[in-house]
């Protein structure tokens, strides 16, 4: 195999995820490894070294893009990452460069995954857009004119951060009332909970241990009234911080990722449906509602090796 590959690094706080591509989105690699089983991010770089060689692949890598939370794609580094074991500043790309002798090219992970949407999925053929991906978080990547922006210090556009409810539910980064608290599959969790309805006590909802986000929409997809009630709640949180960021970029847009997106089409037109509502004037008619076509890809190696082949 005579090709120029990428490989294409995802560090997550319970996997790292890594493969090889080429510029066509055919990956040839791939491999898991979990995170916490390596005390350093040296020994992790070792690891995939290893494993990338064993592979036969190393000759034929012309760079490394990497996606990890809380990484600045100016410095290099992550940067205080809350659900990693490491502390303080790690200088990945440094380590992966002296490892492997070439570039290495670092984003957080929800700015490689909108690369990943623009150049091999729902974002190709636009040149403005928004991906979302609605996780155990919320992430969000801003691309403009085909380019990303960073802000000035590299970590602009934390969309599940802004506060959408007043002294709302409690977030991880310490705030309360931040969107993803509402709309990341966590939040849809949280909402069966702490959401109050005539319909709670008959819902199969209430009946289960440890209920998921899916089960939820599932439900809701079935008839059960108090799901329905918490996927319509979700849908208006979502759709009018939608509506709210359109005036910071006027995407022609916003591309839905994750587990909660695959619900399907219905929940995408209960969004669109309240975003519509709640857009200026300039704006309506004009933005479209999304779902990613990358669900049944390695979304997170190809949005990393994306790193590669945009720069």
């Amino acid at each position: 195999m005579n090709k120029t590959l990428a490989l294409g690094v995802d560090i997550g706080g319970t996997n790292s995820v890594f493969g090889i591509s080429d510029r066509n989105g055919s990956i040839y690699y791939e491999e898991s490894l979990p995170t916490r089983e390596f005390e350093t991010p040296g020994e992790l770089v070792d690891k995939i070294y290893q494993c990338v060689k064993e592979a036969g692949h190393l000759s034929k890598i012309i760079g490394i893009g990497i996606g990890a939370p809380n990484g600045n794609f100016f410095s290099g580094t992550i940067e205080f990452a809350p659900n990693l074991t490491w502390s303080g500043l790690v200088p990945i790309v440094h380590l992966f460069e002296s490892r492997f002798k070439t570039k290495a090219i670092l984003t957080n992970d929800a700015n490689a995954a909108a690369l990943g949407e623009l150049i091999y999925g729902a974002g190709r053929g636009l040149k403005d857009f928004v991906s979302i991906t609605l996780g155990t978080g919320l992430g969000s990547g801003v691309i403009v004119n085909e380019n990303l922006v960073y802000g000035h210090d590299g970590f602009a556009c934390e969309y599940g951060h802004i506060r959408v409810i007043p002294d709302g539910r409690s977030c991880g980064c310490g705030r309360k009332g931040c969107l993803e608290t509402y709309t990341s599959a966590t939040g849809v969790v949280r909402s069966i909970t702490e959401l109050e309805s005539e319909h709670k006590a008959n819902s199969s909802l209430v009946k289960i241990a440890d209920p998921r986000a899916d089960q939820v929409f599932e439900f809701a997809a079935s008839g059960d009234k108090f799901a329905e009630e918490i996927v319509d709640y979700t849908a208006k949180i979502l759709g009018d911080a939608l509506a709210d960021f359109a005036c910071f970029s006027s995407p022609s847009a916003y591309i839905l990722f994750g587990g909660i997106a695959q619900s399907g089409q219905t929940f995408a037109k209960k969004v669109k449906t309240q975003m519509e509502k709640g857009l200026l004037h300039i704006y309506k008619d004009k933005i479209e509602i999304r779902i990613s076509t990358l669900h049944d890809k390695n979304a997170a190696v190809l949005g990393a090796c994306s790193l590669v082949w945009k720069k």
